[in-house]
């Protein structure tokens, strides 16, 4: 049995940053000076005025404001050190690094305020409420400015479908045929912008187009074929159903009785936790539970003022623990499960395997990890009985636009 080996050239860059990093950068900065002048006004003012709720809200922003000086360190020293050579793997892991250890230090705060605000229940303390009150409405607002200075970026719980489709008439992507039929030009579109994805035929010349002489057959890899109908739009036709997941298959276009086959392929990106910044996404998740925190303040501050409830202020701190606990929990199970290398997306890895193996080959062994947000390394072992060779295997994965860093190993079958 022969072995082929392969590794990418030495000198290819190693630079693994998000998108948008020195602009999230800025971002962080920005929030830091916000929160650090609040984090102050209302720990001194919950001492000042009796409030542990008031307490907890302003220590909440003081993990939150060391939370955010962690990304922005990291964002800064990976930034700055992205091209050192030290770096085996580049420094996109740097976020994840600062937000892990964000994370723990919020757990530890988490029981802290949570072991206060249980005391304060058993020995209530006298509240100003006429000083505490407009203390924690201006904390609102200061959460409400620091999710507004945070928006811009890509918070990866997201709110995308991971690749963006939608193309129009007049774009030509891989998603937008154009068939030259005897009448003219005909163009098939692949349209989601907004809404499920579905077939567009329109015509660009020649007689319009019907419901009665216009049809599409997909054919996928597997064998699978599906027929679509259309419905009249007007300027376009539009197929009745949604087309499935993913958009890579043969199509046959039926016009006028000409049959013309197309083929879609679909580029792959890195999906869910594999193309998250969990910087920025610690940050935001952050400012948004504080803002909740902030919101449980001022009800319990109220409703203890109006009802005497004096119970109610504590519970409003404890509540509070509990939304930072479970922040730092789920942010802890995501940023470990990258320090670790655990394979950060499943259906990267079929598809990969799919891409290899449709053609008779055979995966001996596979390696996927993250590198930093949405760039992804894989190690691949190829058993073949033909004569390819590792760049016929890199040419078929090409489409893959995540997998930055590739190695890939070609045994030769007995």
């Amino acid at each position: 049995m022969r072995q082929e080996g392969y590794a990418a050239s030495a000198f290819h860059s190693h630079v693994f940053l998000g998108e948008g990093h020195e602009a999230n950068e800025h971002r962080t900065w920005a929030v830091i000076a916000l929160c650090s002048v609040m984090m102050l006004a209302e720990i001194i003012g919950g001492w000042l005025f009796g409030s542990i709720a008031l307490i907890a809200d302003g220590l909440h922003m003081s993990t939150h404001a060391g939370a955010l000086l962690l990304a922005a360190v990291a964002y800064t020293f990976a930034r700055h050190y992205a091209d050192d050579p030290r770096f085996t793997f580049g420094t996109g892991k740097f976020g994840d690094l600062a937000g892990f250890s964000s994370a723990l230090i919020l757990a530890m705060i988490a029981l802290l305020i949570g072991y206060e605000a249980v005391t304060r229940l058993f020995a209530p303390v006298t509240i100003h409420f006429a000083e505490a009150i407009p203390i924690a409405a201006l904390g609102l607002l200061v959460n409400i400015a620091s999710v507004w200075l945070l928006s811009g970026g890509d918070h990866g719980h997201a709110h995308r479908h991971g690749h963006g489709h939608g193309h129009g008439h007049e774009n030509d992507h891989d998603e937008s045929k154009r068939i030259a039929t005897r009448n003219g030009d005909v163009v098939l579109d692949v349209f989601e912008d907004g809404v499920p994805p579905r077939f567009r035929l329109h015509a660009n010349a020649g007689p319009p187009l019907t419901t009665q002489n216009a049809s599409v057959e997909t054919v996928r890899p597997d064998g699978a074929r599906q027929l679509f109908a259309f419905a009249d739009r007007g300027d376009f036709l539009e197929s009745v159903d949604e087309i499935p997941e993913p958009h890579a298959f043969a199509a046959n276009v039926t016009i006028n009785g000409e049959t013309h086959a197309v083929a879609f392929e679909e580029p792959e990106h890195a999906q869910g936790a594999a193309s998250r910044d969990n910087n920025l996404r610690a940050a935001f998740l952050h400012v948004i539970g504080d803002a909740a925190v902030s919101v449980m303040v001022i009800v319990g501050l109220v409703l203890a003022r109006a009802f005497g409830w004096m119970w109610i202020d504590p519970v409003a701190g404890l509540v509070g623990a509990l939304v930072i606990a479970n922040w730092s929990l789920s942010l802890i199970r995501d940023t470990s499960a990258i320090l670790l290398d655990m394979n950060p997306d499943r259906r990267m890895a079929d598809h990969l395997r799919q891409a290899i193996e449709s053609e008779g080959d055979r995966i001996a062994d596979l390696h996927l990890w993250r590198l930093g947000p949405g760039h992804l390394g894989a190690i691949v072992s190829v058993v073949t009985p033909s004569a390819r060779s590792e760049a016929d295997y890199r040419a078929r994965l090409a489409r893959f636009h995540s997998l930055s860093h590739l190695t890939i190993e070609v045994k030769r079958a007995a």
